[in-house]
């Protein structure tokens, strides 16, 4: 009985499989039908889709953005680490040339395109693994958003038809998303540029074009030299929060009158400067007044958490100090160094999750919901510092 149930799943595995391939072969033909309306020639389209097949995982991550579903403190505890501000640093004195150029140039100073550059692709070292082509086609056939997903597929395709990226370079994220600053494909054809003067527009291989192409998205988005992206404040006792929310600005001056101070003592800025208060994690937490920088930054991907890690990052990387206010958890999250120190000792208690990247994925949180149970504690699979402290004092013993 259990051979024929294995069979049988095999059998519907493989069912599955021949019909996504088969949906997406008629799919392509589709495609191939509109691709010259959308300029890419039909020779580039048949030399370039000839050995695609469907990649049905990404169809998957489609809801389950970590900046949506991750708790703020996990999110920004990974991202902006002193492992990242130490190397971030670095990289502010290796492209100290090209960034100065880039702020004559765009008016966006080189903290906030190193912040950028660290957190989507930890400074160049995690593009991502995913061919462009074959995830954008597979999302141009299956799932949500296909319009949109069609759109990228296409553009992904005028941009190895200009010679800007070879197309085995062109792996990024399972959106699409590629490079040292991770562009979409239509954001590379509107605001990418050529800034090492080589003639191609080319953010995969040539940092310099990927630095100012990245100011450039921000300016165009509404970047002001003049502002800062915002403060983190204190809120007098008793305060009011049921206004609060980035989109609902207020002169700045209406926020000192109500009490609002910086946390690092300093003066928020006079006059009618438009801020609005932010509260990622409610009225307990980190409270932040921002001004349209922060809007320029959010609109590089649409989260407020994400926004919040590239501007803390620039904040660091200028010499700042971590929030003031602590966010209200009992469990706060774990950097990059903690969270490999966990999964090594994952390891020596004899789980298989691979190597000790850093990465939570599903092996380790597999893993960890064991070792938690062992140790007493929920088994909820969350890498926070409980269960660090938990595996520590478990080796001590």
């Amino acid at each position: 009985m259990l051979l024929a149930g294995a069979l049988s799943g095999l059998s519907a595995f493989a069912s599955q499989s021949l019909a996504s391939e088969e949906a997406f072969a008629s799919c392509l033909r589709e495609l191939r039908a509109e691709a010259a309306s959308k300029g890419v020639t039909t020779a580039t389209f048949d030399q370039h889709t000839a050995a695609l097949a469907p990649d049905m995982a990404v169809v998957g991550f489609l809801d389950a953005q970590p900046e949506f579903v991750t708790p703020i403190w996990d999110y920004l505890a990974g991202l902006v680490d002193a492992e990242r501000v130490a190397d971030g640093r670095a990289m502010l004195a290796q492209w100290q040339d090209v960034l100065a150029r880039g702020e004559a140039e765009y008016g966006v100073d080189p903290a906030t395109v190193v912040a950028v550059w660290g957190v989507e692709s930890n400074f160049g070292r995690n593009f991502g693994s995913r061919p462009l082509l074959t995830s954008l086609s597979t999302l141009s056939c299956f799932g949500r958003r296909q319009p949109f997903f069609r759109g990228e597929f296409f553009t992904t395709l005028k941009i190895v038809q200009e010679g800007h990226v070879a197309p085995e370079r062109l792996t990024g994220s399972w959106a699409g998303a590629f490079g040292h600053t991770q562009f979409m494909p239509s954001t590379f054809m509107r605001l990418a540029v050529d800034f090492d003067g080589d003639g191609r527009r080319d953010l995969v291989d040539s940092v310099p074009d990927a630095l100012a192409s990245t100011a450039n998205f921000l300016k165009r988005a509404g970047w002001n030299s003049a502002l800062p992206w915002g403060f983190e404040v204190s809120l007098p006792a008793g305060f009011d929060t049921s206004d609060a929310g980035r989109r609902n600005k207020q002169p700045m001056q209406q926020w000192v009158a109500r009490g609002v101070k910086r946390v690092d003592g300093g003066a928020l800025p006079p006059g009618a400067t438009p801020a609005g208060l932010l509260l990622p994690a409610g009225a307990g937490g980190p409270a932040f007044l921002v001004t349209r920088n922060f809007d320029a930054l959010y609109s590089y991907n649409a989260a407020e958490s994400y926004a919040l890690a590239i501007a803390h990052l620039s904040d660091r990387l200028r010499g700042g100090g971590a929030f003031a206010t602590a966010w209200p958890t009992d469990d706060p999250g774990l950097s990059r160094v903690e969270r490999r120190e966990l999964q090594t000792l994952l390891i020596a208690r004899g789980h298989d999750i691979g190597e000790a990247d850093g990465m939570i994925g599903s092996r380790t949180r597999e893993a960890l919901k064991a070792v938690q149970v062992e140790l007493g504690l929920e088994p909820d699979g969350r890498a926070g510092q409980k269960a660090l402290n938990a595996l520590r004092a478990a080796v001590r013993k």
